[in-house]
């Protein structure tokens, strides 16, 4: 009778380990969405937590000490690392992202103290969702400095 008690019990164990699993590679089987992505699915992304990456545009940052609140943009970047390094490398991708007009763009509200490596041309990555007026509101953003790269960058106008 002992013996049957842990057996069910070191099931009940394994069975919860395989659930954990396979629930948080499914929910953690796209690192994020791009830009893109999210626009062209955006009615079933509403209010959904996702995960998304852009360039953020300098000139389009706004803070306000008072409430924390920050609102910028991002524009589009590829997914793809292969794409990334067709494209030149990710400095070159970050760069060609904020100077492109015809670049998909999305607007970011943030609330939170403002970053010190939010800049124009890095690359923000943020968890989140996508509000009813088509505005990305993030609950955690993590930034990639765009100088790490400024010298990958000279490197790619020389030659």
């Amino acid at each position: 009778m002992q013996r049957n008690k842990l057996i069910l019990g070191g099931l009940l164990i394994i069975g919860a380990i395989i659930y954990l699993i396979v629930s948080t590679t499914q929910s953690t089987s796209k690192y994020y969405y791009t830009v893109n992505e999210l626009i062209i699915d955006q009615s079933a992304n509403i209010n959904e937590k996702v995960r998304i990456s852009g360039a953020v545009i300098g000139e389009s940052i706004q803070f306000n000490p008072d409430n924390l609140q920050l609102n910028f943009t991002i524009a589009h970047v590829p997914g793809d690392s292969d794409e990334i390094i067709a494209n030149g490398g990710l400095a070159k991708v970050l760069h060609k992202a904020t100077t492109n007009p015809n670049q998909s763009r999305l607007q970011i509200l943030y609330t939170g103290p403002m970053p010190d490596l939010l800049r124009n041309e890095a690359q923000a990555i943020m968890d989140g969702h996508l509000n009813e007026q088509n505005t990305f509101v993030a609950d955690t953003l993590l930034l990639k400095c765009p100088t790490k790269y400024e010298d990958e960058l000279s490197q790619q106008t020389i030659n």
